[in-house]
């Protein structure tokens, strides 16, 4: 026995599980029973942070895998386009919104998703124009989210912040999800601003209307480490043991409390890294960079790691990874793509600045 699964024959997800693989096997070409059992299994993996979840997902939808794009129904596009996107896929992912969009040119997910693949990938000018059609559409608090995201990357983050926290006080009674949404995203342009105290405001809000969201517990929980609050880091994700990557900010809380269980988060975390090198899997190629970086004393194959990860996405974390890196390397010339993408930018974030401020030093 390799493990033992948290499943119970009544527990209510597994029955609805149950009932869910039933109707598509019956008609494994029907899309709407394709797409209800692809989703929850996709809601398993963001619930959870069990990825295990997501290949069963993506068999969910294996009818169409062989299909030519233009003849694959429009939302079974978009959702292996979500499924690749989680996996880092990101060219693989744009092509089958692409495909998406040009099926339905108003389709409000396939243009959220477009402009969130082309903003992680630097592809600033493309984000523009799908943040421009939701507008078209009358999205107008998720147009405004997308282009302040955008602003904000680009070295205009107090007006872009100013103008997002405006709209989300003019629609009250915005759909949950969008709202969830838009306090995530004042929060990442708070922080740009080094405006902790708001970006923390934001993330609480955020996290009160889904306390599941990983994105958001691994953002806040590393605004809490960058100020050595690990006390409550420990209480947030103790129960986040299945996601690596929150598992990795539990592990740099406990070890920076002295606690017994951050030796045991370490054994997991390289064990799960190793496997995921045999499925040649990169996904967490962001995560175990820091993994080396802070536990493994090992910043050469941290830096491999980070410049790796660049290469896929480019978010202010991965600077922040690539910078670190370098820095433990003292080597500045690294440490370059990324500067160059800060000067192109202008952006604002003061712990990128200190950091390339730090290696600045370096060589002198």
């Amino acid at each position: 026995m390799l493990e033992r699964l948290p499943t119970r024959p009544t527990d209510p997800v597994q029955r609805e599980l149950q009932g869910l693989r039933a109707a598509q096997a019956a008609n494994p070409a029907d899309v709407g029973a394709a797409l209800d059992l692809a989703r929850r299994y996709f809601n398993l993996v963001l619930d959870s942070g069990d990825a295990r979840y997501l290949g069963y997902a993506e068999a969910a939808l294996s009818a169409w895998r062989t299909t030519p794009l233009a003849q694959v129904p429009t939302d079974i596009l978009v959702m292996r386009a979500q499924l690749l996107q989680y996996r880092h896929q990101f060219e693989q992912a744009r092509a089958l919104l692409d495909a998406a969009i040009a099926q339905d040119p108003k389709h409000r997910r396939a243009l959220t998703w477009r402009a969130a693949v082309n903003m992680v990938t630097a592809r600033y000018e493309a984000v523009r124009e799908d943040c421009t059609r939701l507008r078209e559409q009358g999205e107008k608090l998720l147009a405004t989210g997308c282009g302040a995201y955008l602003d904000a990357t680009l070295g205009k983050a107090r007006p872009s912040y100013e103008t997002l926290r405006s709209a989300l006080a003019a629609e009250p009674d915005a759909r949950p999800t969008l709202k969830h949404w838009t306090l995530t995203v004042l929060a990442e342009i708070a922080r740009r601003l080094g405006d902790n105290a708001a970006a923390e405001a934001h993330y609480r809000a955020a996290l009160a209307t889904d306390d599941s969201d990983q994105y958001v517990l691994a953002a806040y929980t590393e605004l809490l480490g960058h100020q050595r609050r690990w006390d409550e880091i420990v209480s947030l994700l103790r129960k986040w043991e299945r996601s690596d990557v929150l598992l990795l900010s539990l592990a740099r809380a406990e070890r920076a409390l002295g606690k017994p269980e951050a030796k045991a988060r370490a054994v997991a975390l390289r064990a799960r890294f190793a496997d995921a090198a045999l499925r040649s899997d990169n996904t967490n190629a962001q995560d175990e960079a820091w993994f080396r970086l802070e536990f493994e004393a090992d910043p050469k194959g941290a830096l491999a790691l980070a410049l790796q990860n660049w290469s896929v996405q480019k978010e202010p974390r991965d600077a922040e990874l690539v910078l670190q890196a370098a820095l433990a390397n003292r080597d500045h010339s690294a440490a370059a793509p990324v500067i160059e993408w800060m000067a192109k930018t202008g952006i604002e974030d003061p712990r990128l600045k200190e950091l390339a401020a730090a290696l600045a030093q370096v060589n002198r």
